[in-house]
């Protein structure tokens, strides 16, 4: 089984991120939405709420699961059984911060990297832009899946 994990602290989910996703499908027999947590970090939504936003995003889709995890990426894709771990590049600098962790990831544990680039009109998307707009009384409607925006 093709199994691949995409990683994230998803705060909250983008069309971004649904682009890569949705896009990643026919490439993976199954794609685990890992939702990293760190203990050290002030998210602006709580782990329920950001686990229903994928959950509820994909909720047609058999072929995801979400799941979450604390710790090493690539410990976790080992634990998962899963040999890649699917990455979202808007540009270079994505790139340039990616490879080396991929490489990393590689040499250590095996597990590969597919990067996709994301589409055009979603390159501008980044959660942190995303949790500004929405801090500062923005519409994030067209940033956010649906179930986002409702919140």
């Amino acid at each position: 089984m093709k199994r691949a994990v995409f990683p994230g602290s998803f705060d909250p989910l983008t069309l971004g991120h649904v682009d890569i996703i949705q896009r990643a499908l026919p490439l993976f027999d199954e794609i685990i939405i890992a939702i990293g947590v760190n203990a050290d970090k002030k998210y602006m939504f709580p782990l329920e709420q950001r686990t229903h936003f994928i959950e509820e995003t994909f909720k047609k889709q058999e072929k995801i699961k979400v799941k979450t995890y604390t710790g090493l990426t690539a410990a976790f894709c080992k634990e998962m059984n899963a040999h890649f771990i699917l990455r979202g590049l808007r540009n270079t600098n994505d790139f340039n911060y990616e490879q080396s962790i991929a490489q990393t990831n590689q040499a250590i544990t095996g597990v590969e990297s597919v990067f996709l680039f994301c589409s055009p009109q979603f390159s501008h998307i980044s959660s942190t832009i995303v949790r500004d707009v929405k801090r500062n009384d923005g519409d994030i409607s067209s940033l956010v899946p649906k179930v986002v925006n409702a919140y």
